[in-house]
């Protein structure tokens, strides 16, 4: 399979299935973060001008313009009119120390590691928030859970984000510990960074399994059994990280099976290891 082809936009084509495709400007953005961690840029630490930056990644401006955009709108850049392009002084929710704040979310590393690290704060907390749910935040839990569940029958993703976001930081607030709380906010940004680049902002799995899940923990929290609401969060963890791991790899796949050089139709390559994305 010979080179991608690609849209005047910069953007590369679908060889044969739509699904496939991949705007330029985010393929760019993912250049741009990696550049931004190569260089350990801080946050407030000044980026060149968007032609340079489009020379330096190879891309044309446009695109370049549409990836600082993406970037400023997950709190990864801040774009000052007549200043320039800066990295974003709050890193998108990211802690500020070497460890995390070159946060990479079309890493499957990162994603993973992200995913491990809300196992660890999220069944805590669901844990907690069985033993110490009031009744009104037992009904704000058990509130968000059914609207998940009927935006996911509907089909709208938009409306099961919103629930899902009230879900999971109802159960946040019902733990009484604004660290576990604020831990949930941050977690809930790096993830968006990471629908939106590698997802288009789609969820990465069903939403009705989702939904379900949610239901199940509202009982849980709700009957006050702490042990049974940590592991039905566990379970729920580790189901959104098998769908991100299948998407990420399909994502991998396809893009190595169009880097194929010629001649060799139909061969496909093992999908390259994450740490390279």
């Amino acid at each position: 399979m010979g080179a991608p082809k690609q849209t005047p936009d910069g953007s590369h084509a679908p060889d044969h299935d739509p699904g496939r495709y991949r705007p330029g400007y985010e393929r760019v953005a993912e250049q741009l973060l990696n550049h931004i961690a190569e260089q350990n840029l801080r946050p407030g630490d000044r980026l060149p001008t968007e032609q340079k930056l489009a020379e330096l990644l190879g891309a044309s401006r446009n695109v370049t313009r549409e990836a600082v955009k993406t970037l400023a709108g997950i709190g990864r850049l801040s774009v000052r009119r007549g200043a320039g392009i800066f990295v974003a002084e709050s890193a998108g929710g990211l802690v500020d120390d070497e460890q995390t704040l070159h946060f990479r979310p079309t890493s499957m590393e990162h994603v993973l590691m992200l995913l491990d690290y809300r196992t660890v704060i999220e069944t805590e907390t669901a844990r907690r928030a069985a033993s110490l749910a009031t009744p009104l935040e037992v009904r704000e839990i058990r509130g968000s859970a059914t609207t998940s569940a009927s935006t996911a029958r509907a089909a709208d993703a938009y409306g099961f984000a919103e629930a899902d976001a009230a879900f999971h930081n109802a159960v946040g607030a019902a733990a009484h510990n604004l660290f576990l709380r604020s831990s949930i906010g941050n977690i809930r940004r790096l993830a968006a960074q990471s629908d939106v680049l590698l997802f288009h902002g789609d969820a990465p799995g069903s939403l009705e399994v989702a939904a379900e899940q949610h239901l199940g923990i509202a009982e849980a929290v709700a009957a006050g059994d702490a042990e049974r609401a940590a592991a039905l969060m566990a379970e729920h963890i580790a189901t959104t990280r098998r769908q991100f791991e299948r998407k990420i790899r399909d994502r991998l796949f396809h893009m190595d099976e169009r880097t194929q050089p010629p001649g060799v139709p139909g061969q496909r390559a093992d999908p390259p290891a994450a740490s390279a994305s």
